[in-house]
């Protein structure tokens, strides 16, 4: 591992007066590292004609289209000799994306000093209930290492899990939900928005509500689906509201993916949807998959992050998310579908045919 670019990276993410020259050389930097030991990536960029002698923008680094985590190994560092590697969550084949970190230093202090300013509300502690498996239940998860982090270092120390090998554990999530309003003590939700909709069903079943006391935050992160129904948005944060008694306002989204090292938040969900932003050591594209270009600012396209805490993999990247640039950030519209979808999976495809020295 090059401690250099590990160093380099860290420095940055420490200094909040960044100008835009200066995450341009940042991110030229690291993708003439990238460049020189990611074989795969060297392999497209050269197809596409993107050398480090042709790039002299971040906005025209060669992104990667997402679902390549699946299909090839994208690591600077030998994958053997990582301290940890995220995976995402299973598909229908069973192949997962891997994302390598050969050391989580970056990662961690990408993720505290960014959760502190946007979550926190300018706290140093609170009395947190992760609504998700541990560490040790999901090794291999981004989102538990992440809600581990958060718990270790802001949780206070009566902080607890609701979420065991047998699901969320509902009655004593409910004993705690009345400790708050008994005691008036702050307490903070985080977890998969699943397990709030969970968490929905048994209060309603059991005709319950709680009004959580002035200063209570919720975190959630993840799509709203369970087994037994989907809710849209404004039911979701509606229900939030009403069931534990947080206003919308407090009701802090995370988005996050396994192949990134970075976060977005919003700044509650009064409004739906809500304008995700993140901190200076990422920026965000609204692209046609199609050609790569961006779109008109208020046009809906295909969201590319460029994140400079993905120092190891690659640091642009293409998702499979639509979204609108707006003031202060972007919208989250949800998955791609039809030309999207289909410009997606162009790139996908060319990106390993190159990769593995195919012809188009």
């Amino acid at each position: 591992m090059t401690q250099a670019i590990v160093n380099s990276v860290l420095d940055f993410i420490r200094n909040e007066d960044i100008t835009e020259e200066a995450f341009n050389d940042q991110a030229l930097k690291l993708f003439h590292y990238q460049y020189k030991h990611n074989t795969p990536y060297q392999m497209y960029c050269r197809q596409k004609g993107k050398t480090p002698r042709m790039v002299k923008s971040w906005k025209d680094i060669p992104s990667v289209p997402i679902n390549a985590f699946k299909e090839l190994t994208l690591s600077c560092e030998n994958p053997e000799t990582a301290e940890d590697v995220f995976m995402t969550s299973g598909t229908t084949k069973g192949v997962r994306g891997k994302h390598y970190h050969p050391t989580l230093e970056v990662y961690n202090k990408s993720m505290l000093i960014n959760f502190k300013k946007r979550f926190m509300n300018g706290h140093d502690q609170i009395k947190m209930g992760i609504l998700f498996p541990t560490e040790e239940e999901m090794p291999n998860s981004s989102l538990s290492h992440y809600l581990a982090l958060a718990f270790k270092e802001f949780g206070t120390e009566d902080s607890q899990y609701f979420v065991n090998e047998n699901g969320l554990q509902v009655d004593s999530l409910i004993l705690e939900l009345k400790n708050a309003e008994e005691t008036g003590k702050p307490l903070a939700l985080l977890g998969a928005s699943f397990s709030f909709v969970h968490l929905f069903e048994e209060l309603q079943s059991q005709d319950k509500t709680f009004r959580l006391p002035k200063g209570s935050r919720i975190l959630d992160t993840g799509g709203f689906k369970n087994k037994s129904k989907e809710l849209d948005l404004e039911t979701f944060y509606s229900q939030l509201s009403s069931l534990l008694g947080v206003e919308k306002s407090n009701c802090i989204n995370m988005y996050g993916m396994t192949e990134l090292s970075t976060q977005f938040y919003d700044n509650g969900n009064l409004i739906v949807p809500s304008v995700k932003s993140g901190p200076h050591w990422i920026r965000t594209r609204v692209v046609n998959p199609l050609t790569g270009d961006d779109v008109a600012k208020g046009e809906k396209g295909v969201l590319v992050h460029c994140d400079l805490a993905n120092f190891n993999s690659v640091t642009t990247i293409l998702t499979e998310d639509l979204g609108m640039e707006t003031e202060g950030g972007f919208l989250l519209l949800g998955r791609v579908q039809g030309a999207e979808a289909k410009g997606c999976s162009i790139a996908v495809d060319e990106f390993i045919r190159a990769a593995k020295g195919l012809s188009q």
